[in-house]
């Protein structure tokens, strides 16, 4: 082995438990409260339609997710695909389009943390709170993946304990509260095609994450059996939760009036008040943003698998972000450099953040679905492929994430545009003007990766490993 892997490998340490643990931490099951009042102002308050319209249609790319990890256990995720079922360019630039989107999440994660705690503790300024979110974070992934994975587990299961006991008030409240119709939540006088449609989309941005799960491949015990049992159990479980929580919410609040201009941003903390008064209303308030922690520890670890993935490819730095401790079998320079996005993030508004991320997602999203069809066209003569399961359903996915793209903020398109090309450039010094080939590499059924992977172009032989 070369120096700059150290002869260490990532620690296969989980198991599907603590995987979907990642995924729903990842997603913030509390979410659902924090933007059912934008969901129900865009629904004419049918905000349960939405979230289970957002959970089929979201289903159809974490089915596409889930084949693919299957036949390829390893951790670049979308961009390990499109390497290997598309081209190296096409690879490259979707793994670079990705990195948009996970370099900038554990910015916005801790962003939104702070804000929150900021709001809460108005004398300590968010900055403050920015720094100590992201060196907490930091601090427990370099330590290893079995001391996140402890972490991850209480914090999630205590932020969807959070929001089953918000529901539970929300219950005893209908008790004494009577709701005159039961089926306006999931359809009413008000409620159009287009405007659930719309709200789907916004509401899809809440489903971010369930992909990520298949950068831990490596850190996974049997991963060809787990990882994509985890993907379809996160999306599943995510689902169910945010459409029954909307339907109790819209039980309690029905139609779309939150009063004042802007009362529909903070309408689950005023339905916490309605139901349990102010103390309850503030205090799980600040417990769930204790829990949240949990979405900024996964979404740094995810993220900074896929820089050490890309790095270890030759994409980038092997030297810098290639190499894992020995000591604690993690990739200490990758998530060292994401925990330094928090001082990007300090000059920055949620709503501009955010807008860094989706473009990245969702052409990753549309890419997977393409990359299935791909695999079916590759090997639908040498083996038996549904042709519902490998070309209907991920065509029909492609089209849903190709339109959330298009659903995107003028803001997001010029910055997720300006980053491919970008993209294509450093592509270009990479292949000298593509007289070289794309940095490429091998894996086997393990991860394993050679000394030499990053510095010479794949053999296809080698195409057709990992496919069981």
């Amino acid at each position: 082995m070369s120096e700059t892997t150290s002869g260490a490998h990532l620690r296969k340490s989980l198991g599907l438990p603590s995987v979907v643990a990642f995924g729903l931490g990842y997603m913030a099951p509390s979410l659902v409260m924090v933007i059912f009042g934008v969901i129900a102002v865009a629904s004419a308050g049918t905000s349960a339609t939405v979230f289970f319209v957002a959970t089929l249609a979201m289903l159809l790319t974490a089915l596409s997710y889930a084949k693919l990890s299957r036949h390829y256990p390893v951790s670049g995720s979308a961009y390990f695909y499109a390497r290997r079922l598309l081209t190296s360019p096409i690879g490259f630039l979707v793994g670079w389009s990705v990195l948009l989107d996970y370099l900038f999440l554990p910015m916005v994660a801790w962003l939104v943390q702070a804000v929150y705690l900021n709001a809460q503790f108005p004398d300590v300024p968010v900055w403050i709170w920015m720094l100590i979110n992201a060196g907490l974070t930091t601090l427990i992934n370099i330590v290893g993946v079995v001391l996140s994975d402890r972490v991850n587990m209480v914090l999630t299961g205590t932020a969807v304990f959070l929001v089953l006991l918000f529901v539970a008030y929300c219950l005893v409240f209908l008790v004494h509260h009577e709701p005159s119709d039961y089926v306006a939540p999931i359809w009413n006088p008000l409620t159009t095609v287009g405007g659930v449609t719309a709200a789907t989309a916004i509401a899809a941005y809440s489903y971010l994450g369930f992909d990520a799960v298949t950068t831990l491949s490596e850190e996974t015990r049997d991963a060809k059996r787990t990882i994509p049992r985890a993907v379809i159990l996160v999306i599943a479980i995510g689902g169910v939760l945010f459409t029954a929580v909307a339907y109790v919410m819209q039980l309690v609040h029905p139609g779309f009036d939150f009063g004042k201009p802007g009362d529909e941003q903070v309408a689950g903390y005023l339905l916490s008040i309605q139901v349990g008064g102010q103390a309850f209303a503030d205090w799980t308030n600040l417990a769930g943003i204790v829990a949240g922690f949990a979405s900024g520890l996964a979404v740094q670890l995810s993220s900074s698998r896929l820089l050490y993935f890309m790095g270890r490819d030759g994409v980038l730095s092997r030297r810098v972000f290639g190499w894992v401790s020995p000591r604690t079998k993690t990739p200490i320079w990758a998530i060292l450099f994401t925990g330094l996005m928090c001082f990007v993030g300090m000059g920055l508004t949620t709503d501009v953040a955010y807008s860094f991320i989706n473009f990245g997602a969702f052409t990753a999203f549309t890419v997977v679905n393409i990359c299935v069809i791909a695999f079916f066209v590759r090997k639908h003569r040498t083996r038996r492929l549904s042709v519902l399961a490998y070309v209907v359903l991920p065509a029909l996915g492609a089209c849903v994430t190709v339109y959330l793209l298009t659903q995107l903020s003028p803001t997001a398109l010029i910055i997720g545009g300006s980053w491919l090309v970008a993209g294509f450039f450093w592509l270009l010094w990479l292949t000298r003007g593509f007289r070289r080939p794309t940095p490429a590499m091998s894996a086997d059924e393990y991860g394993e990766i050679p000394a030499d992977a990053a510095t010479r172009p794949l053999p296809a032989r080698e195409l057709e490993v990992i496919d069981e």
